[in-house]
């Protein structure tokens, strides 16, 4: 595998931003003709997101997202939104915006080879980015062929509803307003599959999990609650809390749960 660190500029922040890229390698033993130079083509990819509390850089220090990918064929992009909640905030930048419209075109332009169909085409992410891959993939399901929520914040109206005093929740009305502005809105995932079941719009492969003693628990039975028998929805629930260890095992089940063998990847051989 090679990993990219890359820092651009992002017209729709209208700020520098970051994130790594973690991309196949060709080696001996990949199944491939190796008398020819050959590159892959048509890569599948993962956005894979982070936290309230980290970055870009979250995955790679506190997993070994490196390793666990090592010969799947299968690009993984980490970026950055700061505590933007993957939304384009009441005070401050537009996220949503920016993973939707300009973040997918700023990868592919970086990296060519990564593909641009829809059915190769995931994310997946924990807490913040847990909500992040299901807003993504309920609002813009003709994008992402897959979605998982590893301790996802699946409910953010009633979070909003809630009004408990603390730096979060002060951080929440920045960038969500009330629990009216969410409520029906496309950050109120509840609403949004709602909307998805009753269009036409292909449906996304949702993957859920989250710890049985996570404060979030909750939220993640709501959801389940309401989607599990309507739409493609695995769920799986374990022991374990709001921690690295438990999203350190998830994102192992995620990688064995992508449909990675309808997403096979192509070489196109170079000259002599």
């Amino acid at each position: 595998m090679a990993l990219f660190h890359v820092n651009f500029f992002s017209e729709t922040l209208g700020m520098c931003t970051a994130m790594d890229v973690i991309l196949p390698q060709r080696r001996n033993g990949m199944g491939v003709d190796t008398t020819r130079e050959a590159k892959p083509v048509d890569v599948p990819v993962l956005y894979l997101l982070h936290g309230a509390s980290g970055n870009h850089t979250d995955w790679q220090r506190k997993t070994s997202i490196e390793r666990y990918v090592e010969g799947r064929k299968l690009a993984v992009v980490m970026p950055t939104t700061d505590l933007g909640f993957y939304t384009d905030m009441v005070q401050g930048s537009r996220y949503f915006t920016y993973f939707r419209d300009e973040l997918p075109s700023t990868v592919r332009g970086f990296f060519p080879n990564i593909t641009q169909k829809r059915e190769k085409t995931f994310v997946a992410g924990l807490s913040m980015g847990g909500f992040g891959a299901f807003k993504l993939a309920l609002n813009c399901p003709d994008m992402y062929g897959a979605a998982a929520s590893l301790s996802g914040a699946l409910d953010m109206a009633g979070h909003l509803a809630e009004n408990e005093p603390s730096v979060i929740w002060d951080q929440f009305r920045l960038v969500f307003g009330s629990a009216d502005d969410v409520k029906d809105s496309e950050d109120d995932l509840l609403y949004q599959g709602e909307r998805l079941l009753a269009s036409d719009r292909p449906r996304p492969a949702l993957y859920q999990t989250c710890g049985t003693e996570d404060f979030l628990y909750e939220d993640n039975q709501r959801f389940r609650a309401r989607f599990l028998d309507r739409l493609p929805l695995v769920y799986h629930e374990e022991p374990g809390t709001h921690e690295w260890g438990y999203w350190d095992r998830g994102i192992r089940r995620v990688l064995d749960w992508l449909p990675l063998d309808s997403a096979s990847v192509t070489y196109e051989m170079g000259g002599e």
